[in-house]
């Protein structure tokens, strides 16, 4: 299902401003309630969600099987994997740098579109590209990291290796043709996750064991509605109207709106490393992600 590139645009904005702050929400989350459980809610609320509101609107639908691979890839990679990663990496590295850590997928999804999906990487994206990666070098700061903290490096690994299956999701929903839409899909794919979720939160934390608060419940609200539900059903719909290196190019915003929200509700600092940071990022966002004459 391809939209406008117009109004694919507008929605990656929104995506990117759910996502950004859901780094410090995540952040806050993890340090009331188990994150594996913490993923599996939030994935839950997603699906009932948009239980809901199929239901109301009269899109819900039994998938085509031709679907199948998609409802696993994104069910798998995108809404389990990825946020299980996220929740557990982020008890280790402040939710700034987390959020810039998480989003490195470009430097997967570039040379999986040009072999895989044959997408043209010109000079322009290139460039933008090697631009935006030497932002999240500088604000990672290797020399800075603590090789002696398992602790540490474990949550570099794991939201790096989020990045990766990200990777493979965009490259996966770009080349796939849909027989049913994004939104009469995600619930499925949100109900997978949440099942897979609740196995591994089972096997690694056990039952269920935290108070439940108005902070929590908003916070679980938060990740689960908008940066889930809403965020995820959009970026099909981008994925699908968008080059692949363009969408993961321009995700790179998120962690700057991550860095920011962390600063204001976190009271993580910003310092002259996270201004050039910044300024990488969006320079290569702005020059590989936006193709002359549009």
């Amino acid at each position: 299902m391809q939209i406008e590139r117009r109004t694919a645009i507008i929605l990656f904005a929104m995506v990117i401003i759910f996502w950004g702050l859901n780094w410090p929400v995540v952040k806050v989350l993890v340090s009331l309630m188990p994150p594996l459980w913490s993923a599996c809610l939030r994935c839950l609320i997603a699906a009932v969600t948009v239980l809901v509101v199929q239901c109301l609107t009269g899109n819900f639908v039994i998938p085509d099987k031709r679907d199948i691979a998609v409802i696993l890839v994104i069910g798998i990679l995108n809404m389990a994997v990825g946020p299980a990663l996220m929740a557990v990496g982020v008890q280790f590295i402040p939710a700034g740098r987390s959020a810039v850590l998480g989003y490195t997928t470009p430097l997967w999804v570039a040379p999986g579109a040009w072999f895989f999906l044959h997408e043209t990487l010109t000079a322009r994206k290139i460039t933008g590209i090697v631009i935006g990666l030497c932002g999240v070098i500088v604000l990672c700061n290797p020399f800075a990291v603590d090789f002696g903290n398992s602790d540490v490096l474990l949550g570099y690994a794991l939201l790096l290796l989020n990045a990766f299956s990200w990777a493979i999701a965009i490259l996966c929903i770009r080349a796939h043709v849909w027989f049913s839409t994004p939104f009469q899909l995600i619930f499925w794919q949100t109900l997978l996750a949440a099942s897979l979720l609740a196995v591994a939160a089972f096997i690694r934390e056990g039952p269920p064991s935290f108070a439940v608060t108005s902070e929590l419940v908003m916070l679980l609200a938060y990740c689960g509605i908008p940066a889930t539900a809403l965020a995820f059903w959009a970026m099909t719909v981008i994925n699908a109207s968008l080059p692949a290196v363009t969408t993961s190019l321009g995700v790179l915003a998120a962690p700057i709106v991550g860095i920011v929200g962390s600063a204001v509700f976190l009271g993580e600092g910003i310092d002259l490393q996270l201004i050039i940071s910044a300024g990488l990022i969006i320079g290569g966002i702005a020059l590989g992600a936006v193709e002359r004459g549009h």
